[in-house]
């Protein structure tokens, strides 16, 4: 089997770096949203034991991110956002593989349920996440942009 000239890495960070800030701007402006964290309320997102900010690296370029946060509103739940790979970097798999490093961390942490919300435009990342086992579901947030709200229930996985 060939290996890829510039292989995938995924890390999970402790807080927010440059690159992080960097991609979520990048995203931000991608799909223009209205509601961005700063650098600081991201840091108190992340912040919970069941939260977390996975990085991809393709080569030594930090090419793509997901975040996951705990929803205290729905018991052994976390909430998927701002998954972003960056246009050049797509058609390596990121996006699947910053969502198994995401999914099999909120797993370990007993979570049993990630939910996510998009918008009706974003219809290859919907695809993606209906692909992966994520299934409709009645609005759970406040967000004026989100049209579309789904979820996974990670522990039928196994």
């Amino acid at each position: 089997m060939l290996q890829p000239a510039h292989p995938v890495r995924i890390v999970r960070l402790p807080a927010p770096n440059d690159d992080a800030v960097r991609l979520l701007e990048e995203y931000y402006e991608a799909v223009s949203v209205v509601q961005r964290d700063d650098p600081e309320a991201l840091r108190q997102i992340i912040a919970g034991p069941a939260s977390g900010i996975w990085l991809a690296y393709l080569g030594q370029v930090a090419a793509g991110c997901v975040v996951l946060k705990t929803l205290a509103s729905i018991p052994f739940a976390g909430e998927c956002k701002r998954l972003y790979v960056q246009p050049s970097a797509r058609g390596h798999r990121i996006a699947d593989q910053l969502l198994d490093a995401q999914e099999d961390f909120a797993r370990a942490q007993g979570l049993h349920w990630i939910y996510l919300d998009s918008y009706d435009d974003l219809k290859t990342a919907i695809a993606l996440y209906r692909k992966r086992g994520y299934v409709p579901c009645e609005r759970y947030n406040d967000n004026p942009q989100a049209t579309v709200f789904l979820r996974k229930n990670i522990a039928a996985d196994f």
